[in-house]
């Protein structure tokens, strides 16, 4: 597997935490050097390692807002 290069540019908040320290995080991160993008998905205490994700632009992250304003919760 291809080494993946990441920098946590701002922590925004922690959605959730598991029973094993892991946080559901949304973060503003540098992939591969790449311009920031906003992403959530889980992360061990120390940020070694990562699960799963989903990395959305600043635009992608403005409709997922409004989508999520539209529900009744």
């Amino acid at each position: 597997m291809a080494n993946i290069k990441f920098e946590i540019k701002e922590t925004i908040g922690t959605v959730s935490e598991g029973a094993k320290g892991w946080k559901k995080e949304l973060n503003l991160v540098s992939w591969n050097g790449r311009e920031p993008k906003y992403d959530l998905r889980d992360w061990s205490p120390e940020h070694e390692k990562m699960g799963k994700g989903l990395t959305l632009s600043e635009e992608e992250l403005i409709q997922l807002k409004e989508l999520l304003n539209q529900l009744d919760l």
